[in-house]
């Protein structure tokens, strides 16, 4: 099995960190393949720099799927994770779909714990995107500067800890996701000292990956998820613009 891990902010030591962390729970015989946006910005933290990311995304796909059985998003707000779906047959997961999915299995309500005050507004939105607001106790943001974002668990490991902790007693969360893509792996490190399940994005992404692709569930050809019809266009990357045009025969 062959799974891309599409990073779509432009930091290589950000993917590098997701592929550990997904690579720790592989199944036997799943390959990861991490590709980096070629261009964007350093790292999503907006809502406009989440559509950038998204198209951007849609171009690696376009370029890579013919070659893998399934794709993750790997940036937690899931930019243009609705998109890839319509328009590749392979599938196709959200790392913060996947996480709070995972998380609803394991608790009631489920808190989002994240490192910058910016990434909330955005993750609210994915959160209701995805329906599952009712099932979100909170989203606890830390409020310091950051010197480092690629470095940011290192850096306030204790205070993600004490963030967490002050959600399962303040809001009630059964359940802690640690949210953005520099987090990825520090579920791990953690889970000793926070005393409700800790999803971790990246690894919760691979295990629906693999699941989805066992399950060997056909392309949708009728429904909102249909592939759309051939439309023409101009000025897209090369392989976006066959997809999108039927022409790229797949």
């Amino acid at each position: 099995m062959r799974i891309l891990l599409l990073n779509p902010n432009t930091t290589d030591a950000m993917t590098e960190r997701m592929r550990s962390a997904g690579q720790a729970v592989v199944a036997a015989g799943t390959e990861l393949v991490a590709l980096t946006a070629p261009r964007g910005v350093p790292y999503i933290a907006t809502r406009a720099e989440a559509q950038i990311g998204g198209a951007i995304v849609l171009e690696m796909l376009a370029e890579h799927h013919r070659t893998a059985d399934a794709a993750i998003i790997a940036a937690f707000g899931d930019p243009g994770l609705l998109g890839a779906r319509e328009l590749f047959d392979i599938p196709v997961v959200g790392m913060a779909e996947a996480a709070m999915l995972s998380a609803c299995m394991l608790g009631r309500r489920f808190s989002i714990v994240t490192f910058a005050r910016a990434l909330g507004p955005w993750y609210e939105e994915c959160v209701a995107m995805h329906g599952l607001a009712s099932r979100c106790a909170s989203i606890r943001m830390l409020d310091s500067a950051i010197r480092s974002v690629p470095d940011v668990q290192e850096e306030k490991e204790a205070l993600l800890v004490d963030l967490a902790n002050r959600a399962i007693v303040e809001d009630e969360a059964d359940v802690i996701i640690l949210g953005g893509g520099p987090l990825a792996g520090l579920a791990a490190k953690v889970a000793d000292r926070i005393p409700v399940p800790v999803v971790d994005q990246m690894q919760a992404a691979v295990k629906l990956a693999e699941a989805l692709v066992a399950l060997k569930t056909r392309k949708a050809t009728a429904g909102t998820y249909r592939r759309p019809d051939a439309k023409s266009n101009f000025g897209l990357a090369d392989a976006l613009g066959r997809r999108i045009a039927h022409e790229d025969k797949a």
